[in-house]
């Protein structure tokens, strides 16, 4: 006797992605629409804004705002890479190393991330304080020299980045690894491939989904962050997010606010299909489906 189908069956996917769709569309479909049309018109806060589709303020932004759009994807890069290098061996071991106790590794990884965003930046600008805890004895003992100081340089705004975003990069690599079969290991020692070899060979490759992923969460929020720069760097540091910030914020430049953000969000597009293009997302999705 076949079982009769309800008439809704059809509808049913539909109607299961249909709060993500509404959710997208009312979060950031709608808020972008606004913003492009508001970066397309001209006036001030006192007289109002009014709509001319004048283009030419996202030529304006880009020529004045060119440098710190550039330090904003080069400290973004940095830091990523920073992440990359600290977040692929602590992943790896926890993943292959880390036994009954894995749970409670990965728990330590995101243990930061119950305290605020600011609060945890704010914390290391009172750790790198010329005379603060860490950089205070080491100049009363000689070890550095009196004038020697960390905040307020590009080193303070990378170094807060990659510690703020390290467990996005942790997390997907963690990820990656713990779906790998071990018998591939096994089968790479057993065809004479030695640790380096077959790390090389078989790790490496099936972690590049988790990679990729990671890279993609750490570099898109980092290139955009401001709060690094606002507490940890100085003038000489400012990123392109403490300038849509001031525009916005301070100058009630609306539109320029709004064009700034395109052409950043277009920066990162940008810059994120050169680097899946390098990559090459078809590898990457090969190996995933492994």
């Amino acid at each position: 006797m076949r079982r009769r189908r309800w008439p809704g069956a059809a509808l049913a996917p539909y109607l299961l992605v249909l709060p993500g769709w509404l959710w997208l569309a009312a979060f950031f479909v709608a808020p972008v629409l606004v913003m492009v049309s508001l970066s397309l018109q001209t006036g001030d806060f006192i007289e109002g804004f009014r709509q001319t589709f004048h283009f030419g303020t996202y030529a304006d932004v880009v020529r004045a705002y060119h440098v710190q759009l550039l330090r904003s994807l080069l400290y973004g890069a940095v830091a990523t890479v920073c992440c990359a290098v600290i977040a692929y061996p602590v992943a790896y071991w926890i993943a292959f190393r880390g036994g009954r106790h894995k749970s409670a590794y990965l728990f330590a990884v995101l243990l930061p991330f119950f305290v605020s965003f600011v609060i945890r930046t704010q914390s290391w600008n009172v750790v790198l304080a010329d005379n603060g805890v860490l950089l205070g004895p080491l100049k009363r003992l000689g070890v550095l020299p009196g004038d020697f100081h960390v905040l307020a340089t590009p080193y303070a705004v990378i170094g807060g980045l990659a510690y703020n975003f390290l467990p996005f990069m942790v997390l997907p690599v963690y990820v990656a690894l713990e779906r790998l079969d071990p018998r591939l290991t096994e089968a790479a020692a057993d065809l004479y491939a030695g640790r380096v070899q077959g790390f090389l060979r078989v790790v490496l490759p099936l972690s590049l989904p988790g990679v990729f992923a990671g890279v993609l969460l750490t570099f898109v929020p980092a290139s955009a962050d401001y709060v690094n720069a606002s507490i940890l760097g100085g003038p000489s540091a400012t990123m392109v997010g403490n300038v849509i910030q001031t525009e916005y914020f301070t100058n009630l430049d609306y539109p320029g606010a709004a064009a700034l953000s395109f052409v950043l969000m277009a920066a990162l597009l940008l810059a994120v299909f050169g680097y899946a293009r390098a990559l090459g997302t078809r590898d990457v999705l090969e190996a995933a489906a492994r």
